[in-house]
């Protein structure tokens, strides 16, 4: 019902997806004291196995020796426990930008990104330069990350 409300303008629609993000904010549970303990091998292998190696969010094959992450189903900002019931295996750029949305705000989120990539592909005048905002942004995001990876070393 909600869903089909938000569609009947750009207002209310934009209004909802506002919403969506207060609520996701305002569930947030501030300073949790439950500190998330490392896990052990025999753990991960486990959590790796309940999606027969497959990122749970996206589907793709984690490779052996990949870099994974072990997601919260719940977020830990919502109250999900640090459990071995509470994680499934997801590529770490996956579980990056899924981060602790909602699921009716993710969902928006991924149709979002469904249709605009149709209206990039059929070069819609709209979408072009969203596609040139997206590129510029990406270079931006895979720099910091790369200059995040380099460490300053001290001089003597």
């Amino acid at each position: 019902m909600k869903t089909t409300l938000a569609l009947q303008s750009t207002h209310r629609f934009a209004n909802r997806l506002k919403l969506l993000r207060e609520q996701r904010q305002q569930g947030k549970i501030a300073g949790s004291t439950k500190k998330r303990q490392g896990l052990s091998k025999e753990q991960r292998n486990l959590i790796l196995s309940k999606t027969d190696g497959r990122c749970h969010i996206c589907g793709g094959k984690i490779k052996n020796g990949e870099n994974w992450q072990a997601d919260h189903v719940l977020a830990h900002a919502h109250g999900g426990e640090h459990s071995i019931e509470n994680y499934l295996a997801a590529h770490a750029l996956c579980n990056n930008y899924r981060w602790h949305y909602g699921s009716e705000e993710f969902q928006w989120i991924m149709k979002l990104g469904v249709w605009l990539r149709t209206l990039i592909e059929k070069r819609d005048n709209l979408a072009i330069p969203l596609a040139e905002k997206f590129i510029k942004y990406e270079r931006h995001r895979i720099t910091r990350q790369k200059s995040s990876l380099v460490k300053p070393t001290m001089k003597e």
